[in-house]
């Protein structure tokens, strides 16, 4: 089976001029290598695309792929990580991860939070600003503290030390540095002050399954308090505390970010965060279906490993996932039918 490799390279895009803020997202030649390397190791023949140009020049010459593993998280607007999977699925290619509704959604943390709401899963009140004036409805609607961060950001871009606001005054501050920085609305939620988690999860709908539950701590001699931008990719890289919980705060954490993981129809893996209130309640924080996939670095990756998966293992378990959604989802149940069973008799 011929697999594609979408993504974005973080290097083009620092060639490009970008900050490296502004390129955070975007994935090292580390990760697609490795990427590929699982892939032929699981008996797939790997090409590399790149990013949503890229597919469309290949799309257009008539390239074609019995599938696609996509992590490709675009450059422009609210919907940018549905880009590649849209352009897929006018062309009837299957891929790995989830759809475009879906990616969508997700990055949207304030419309994630809204069908979480109606769905009945816990997440913190909130508000989404585009203004002065919707600062104002925060401090009548939400009792401070609040977080605020990006409405449509990843790998922590634009949380920091002041994410916490205590006042109106300083919520103003701080949303409209953000909203000239990111160009984009910012989500006020109300701050929780319990245990931070992060929760792993492979497979799709009843399929779905938690890897584990990392924990998030932050020394409190630490400048930055909060798991931003500095401890993931930035000066302060991996200097937080992370490690996997089981215990019933971790296990309560796990059931209420599966059944999120559910309602928004997250496939195949990714990562959902959780942050409990003062009494330990678990919260929703946002989803994250298109997970970073670095070795020894990403979240997810280091979720798999600390339970036991190398990370051959978890590129399969994904896959694999993926596989049994076109056996018998495609349009096409034949051929992926005999790819699946072809796929699987690898060892």
């Amino acid at each position: 089976m011929k697999v594609g490799i979408t993504y974005d390279l973080r290097e083009d895009y620092l060639k490009q001029g970008l900050s490296f803020e502004e390129a955070a997202e975007f994935d090292v030649e580390e990760t697609i290598v490795a990427i590929a390397e699982a892939l032929t190791e699981q008996g797939f023949t790997t090409q590399r695309i790149g990013n949503v140009y890229q597919v469309v020049r290949a799309l257009s010459s008539g390239e074609r792929f019995d599938f696609v593993f996509n992590i490709a998280e675009g450059r422009y607007g609210l919907a940018r990580e549905s880009q590649v999977p849209a352009l897929l699925d006018a062309y009837q290619i299957p891929y790995v991860f989830s759809d475009p509704l879906t990616l969508a959604i997700a990055l949207d943390k304030g419309m994630t939070k809204h069908i979480l709401r109606d769905a009945g899963i816990k997440t913190a009140p909130f508000w989404v600003v585009n203004s002065k004036q919707d600062c104002e409805q925060v401090s009548r609607l939400l009792s401070y503290p609040v977080f605020a961060k990006p409405l449509a950001e990843g790998s922590s871009k634009g949380i920091h030390e002041n994410s916490a606001i205590f006042s109106e005054e300083e919520l103003w501050k701080v949303c409209a540095n953000l909203l000239h920085r990111f160009k984009q609305p910012v989500l006020v939620e109300k701050f929780l002050s319990g245990r931070e988690f992060t929760v792993g999860i492979v497979g799709t709908g009843d399929n779905a399954e938690v890897l584990g539950v990392m924990e998030i701590k932050i020394d409190s001699d630490k400048k930055e308090k909060f798991y931003c931008h500095s401890y993931k990719v930035g000066e302060l890289c991996h200097q937080a505390s992370l490690h996997l919980v089981n215990d019933e705060a971790a296990k309560q954490a796990a059931t209420i970010a599966l059944s999120a993981w559910k309602v928004l129809r997250c496939r195949d893996g990714g990562r959902v965060d959780v942050r409990c209130d003062e009494k330990m309640v678990p919260h929703i924080l946002e989803l994250n279906p298109l997970a970073g996939l670095r070795p020894f670095y990403s979240d997810l990756v280091l979720i798999a490993g600390a339970a036991g998966l190398s990370y051959q293992d978890l590129l399969k378990r994904i896959v694999d996932s993926a596989l049994m959604r076109f056996k018998y989802h495609s349009t096409n149940s034949a051929f992926y039918l005999q790819a699946f069973d072809e796929a699987t008799d690898h060892p």
